[in-house]
């Protein structure tokens, strides 16, 4: 290590640090403004744990995405992704079950699974094809669009039966309060990512590591950080439900939105060595979720120490 090129690679750890920074805040943000909203609407906990929060929570992964693609870096866009998916089973949902039943049948959230299920596949052919092209990003826009108008629809029919045992919000919010929220954090995602990005792809040149590595581990945790905070949240407040559902639909919408999203404006390359290792381990992760809800109608701590064992064993499989 040159002892010259210190005081830059501590300038992109900064750049790392202050980027999460930003990217973290504005999620809390927007989540902060977008659940209020929702709830001011009737929706359901759970539809809003699949949607509002899902959407807000993994607006991080999308602007690190989109960034990353524009500036040339699409290992590190994909890597995101993946690893941002794999994190939110393996490292998010086995640490919250390690503090909380989670509860929810298979029924409640087969429509989700079936389409995080479907978009792996689809990736793990495009994987093999070598390219994401502009008019699959099209068709997966489309699903999404048509899968949040629909839940949007049933949310507000229909509300859990445990909804008024959970508070509201403390603070009552004027709604003009609300928009600065989500406007405030909006901004700070935007810069936050572009921050972030530049100091991570400096710090992988530096290191000698791969930007896909990168992606992976740094970008994918980093961006999954708004994950982790709302699933603490619902933990905080006893709502399983949301937990659940926030983890299943970032999921669903890092694949539908921000990897169509991304081809929409510019279609990108994929590695074949994506399906050796990366992309089968994001979608057994779905899978063995699956059987989780369908054998026991949650997780229990047991199912939290398996998934963190089987993160592990992945992340030791980058070194």
């Amino acid at each position: 290590m040159n002892a010259g090129h210190l005081p830059g690679i501590i300038q992109d750890f900064a750049a790392v640090a202050g980027g999460l920074l930003f990217l973290v805040t504005g999620g809390e943000m927007l989540v902060a403004g977008a659940v209020r909203l929702a709830r001011r609407s009737g929706m359901s906990h759970l539809m809003i744990g699949l949607t509002i929060v899902a959407f807000g929570t993994s607006i991080p992964e999308l602007f690190v995405s989109l960034t990353a693609s524009l500036q040339g870096y699409p290992d590190i866009m994909i890597g995101n992704v993946v690893g941002s998916n794999i994190a939110n089973i393996g490292l998010i949902f086995g640490l919250s079950a390690l503090f909380i039943r989670l509860r929810l049948t298979l029924r409640a959230v087969w429509i989700e699974l079936l389409l995080v299920i479907t978009g792996s596949v689809l990736l793990m052919f495009c994987s093999a094809y070598g390219r994401f092209p502009r008019s699959l990003g099209i068709v997966f826009v489309l699903i999404l669009v048509g899968y949040t108008f629909l839940s949007y629809q049933k949310g507000t029919n229909s509300k859990d039966s445990n909804m008024e045992d959970t508070p509201e919000p403390t603070v009552h919010l004027p709604l003009f309060v609300i928009y600065l929220l989500i406007i405030g954090g909006l901004a700070l995602l935007a810069g936050g990512s572009d921050i972030f990005i530049t100091g991570a792809a400096n710090v992988a040149r530096y290191f000698g590591v791969s930007e896909l590595v990168i992606g992976l581990t740094l970008a994918a945790v980093g961006t999954s950080l708004p994950e982790l905070a709302s699933s603490l949240s619902a933990i905080r407040r006893k709502e399983p439900e949301m937990l659940i559902g926030n983890i299943i639909g970032s999921n669903m919408f890092n694949l539908f939105m921000v990897l169509g999203l991304t081809a929409v404006i510019k279609p990108f390359a994929l590695s074949p060595h994506l399906l050796q290792r990366d992309l089968p381990v994001m979608l057994g992760f779905t899978l063995i979720l699956v059987a989780v809800l369908k054998q026991t109608r949650g997780g229990g701590r047991r199912h939290g120490l398996l998934f963190l064992a089987a993160y592990g064993a992945y992340c030791f499989s980058l070194l």
